[in-house]
């Protein structure tokens, strides 16, 4: 059968989805009966208090918690899935739509060949089975922001099935160990998104804004392999670095590029999976892994407390830090999937089975975009733990921090200190200030220059390293002054001169008799405080290692 007529779309400026608080109208089932789902809707519900975790009490049943994720990811193009309509964040109502998107009598779509592309590049990086055929079909439901009361999915056979995506977890007190865990994917689908209902409870009217309707979508469905917020925020952390290093999605969750849906449920060990509920539209990792974590605690004291899990959907309440009810699911909606008329099979071709003379501007070669795989996140990793000898922990922070990899790269390039030297003030001193004042790396008052030109002071042991934070926090502080000058000006660098600092001890030693007997007498750990008596008289400018050495040489004389 022939393939479907592809429109170009190529990858242009931010743009982003706006996010909303309301149910994406998906429906996917997963084996042992978990199920994937979701409906629209809303109640009005008090939020219940916030449930603390609990230890089970001496006796009690242990639980096992179930936890499988619908991710709604949006193609970075310059249009639309089926019409050529601009795609771009924060543009004025209304003023992104074509007649198609629209649904005015007589529009047909027209597949959009970027984002077929951005579909088979995710399916190959995430190791699944590209379908050589795939089918559209329409998922009909009637709400306001779906001008033509169904969506074009993929629900019999999608683009992309059976694959993988492994990511690791830090654990331990320190973060200092990394397990490696995998999940499933079971499949990839393209769709179109739908508008954006904007409520105005002071009027009481609901607005309509139909640029995002007919946004080309990714939904990645990821099997209920996870057993905690944690593994479910890492695993979408690394899918969102895989979708930017790939080029298919910015995946910006704060523009609501990513969206997720979450399912949990609990049981014993060896038992059925328990009944599920689904909390929607979680729009940052940590709120994932807070709603997760809070909803499988809340199940179990339900559970413990002869109380029964509803088959509902719930959404997070950010500012309380607890899951309320949305709506349940009692009643299944009948969605009347059908093939959809005005799309044939989308039909993708490998190196063998490409036609002759075959134009390539009308087909899509899978072993093409094989080949031209960019590199992925956990290569990176390798690569920095090969070349720079950094713990595999902390190439996992190097790559989870947006932008702190450039930093660090940057830096390197710019300093002559060792790499461990460079690892150990990024993790550590420069991120440490991030975190304290909730800054990203985007808006740090260090460059990566002022940074290395730092390091490099430090390196060749023009400063000490106490002085260096000294330094470092200058920068910090006022800009435009860089760490040579800051230096200079309070006077931080180290002494140079050895019969100075020579004479220094001498002095040490000779006002602190006992500790020097005590160094004599077989305490090897007495001249530590020697070394710290003589940096203080030096206020911290001299160097340690050259302190200890004239101390040994004085005291074995």
């Amino acid at each position: 059968m022939a393939a479907p007529m592809l429109r170009w779309g190529c990858v242009g400026r931010c743009w982003a989805l706006a996010c909303v608080d309301r149910g994406s109208r998906h429906r996917r089932w997963a084996p042992n009966g978990f199920t994937l789902s979701g409906r629209r809707g809303q109640n009005s519900m008090a939020p219940q208090p916030v449930i603390t975790a609990q230890k089970p009490r001496k006796g009690e049943h242990e639980w096992a918690a179930v936890v499988g994720l619908e991710i709604h990811v949006q193609i970075s193009s310059n249009s639309k899935l089926f019409s050529g309509s601009h795609v771009h964040f924060a543009a004025p109502p209304n003023s992104l739509v074509s007649f198609f998107d629209a649904s005015l009598p007589g529009t047909l779509p027209v597949l959009n060949r970027r984002c077929v592309e951005a579909a088979v590049m995710t399916g190959l990086a995430l190791n699944c089975r590209i379908n050589k055929k795939s089918l559209f079909d329409r998922k009909h439901y009637f709400y306001a922001d779906l001008p033509a009361g169904y969506q074009i999915t993929q629900q019999r056979l999608p683009i992309a099935v059976n694959g993988s995506l492994t990511y690791g977890v830090c654990v331990g007190n320190k973060r200092s160990q990394v397990i490696t865990k995998t999940v499933r994917i079971k499949q990839i689908q393209l769709e179109q998104d739908s508008g954006k209902s904007l409520h105005d409870d002071l009027r009481s009217q609901t607005l309509i804004d139909l640029n995002r309707a007919g946004v080309g979508l990714l939904e990645v469905v990821m099997e209920p392999d996870m057993t905690c917020g944690k593994e479910a925020a890492t695993a979408v952390r690394e899918l969102q670095l895989v979708l930017q290093a790939l080029g298919t999605s910015q995946a910006n969750m704060a523009e609501g590029q990513l969206r997720v849906d979450a399912n949990i449920s609990v049981h014993h060990p060896g038992e059925p999976f328990g009944i599920r509920t689904e909390v929607k539209n979680l729009n940052s990792t940590r709120f994932l892994a807070k709603a997760i974590d809070y909803e499988i605690q809340r199940q179990i004291n339900e559970l413990e407390n002869g109380g029964e899990i509803l088959n509902e959907t719930r959404s997070f309440d950010s500012r309380l830090g607890c899951t309320v009810p949305m709506r349940d699911k009692e009643g299944k909606q009948d969605y009347r999937f059908m093939p959809e008329p005005n799309l044939p099979p989308l039909v993708l071709y490998d190196a063998t089975s490409l036609p002759a003379g075959a134009d390539s501007q009308q087909v899509i070669d899978i072993d093409y975009i094989r080949e031209r795989l960019p590199e992925l996140p956990s290569m990176t990793r390798e690569k920095l733990v090969q070349q720079y000898g950094m713990l595999p922990e902390h190439s996992f922070t190097l790559l989870n921090e947006v932008g702190l990899l450039e930093f660090f790269q940057n830096v390197i390039k710019e300093t002559r200190a060792e790499p461990k030297l460079v690892t150990s003030w990024v993790l550590n001193t420069f991120l440490g200030y991030l975190k304290q004042q909730s800054l990203t790396v985007s808006e740090s008052p260090v460059t990566p220059s002022a940074l290395a030109e730092l390091l490099t002071l430090l390196d060749g042991k023009v400063i000490s390293s106490l002085a260096a934070k000294q330094v470092f926090e200058e920068l910090w502080k006022s800009k435009g002054k860089t760490a040579a000058q800051i230096v200079s000006e309070k006077k931080l660098e180290l002494m140079q001169a050895r019969e100075v600092l020579a004479q220094l001890c001498q002095t040490v030693m000779e006002g602190h008799p006992q500790v020097v007997m005590d160094v004599k007498t077989g305490n090897p750990k007495a001249i530590n405080k020697l070394i710290g008596l003589v940096r203080k008289a030096t206020l911290s400018r001299a160097d340690p290692t050259a302190i200890k050495k004239i101390l040994e040489e004085k005291l074995s004389s």
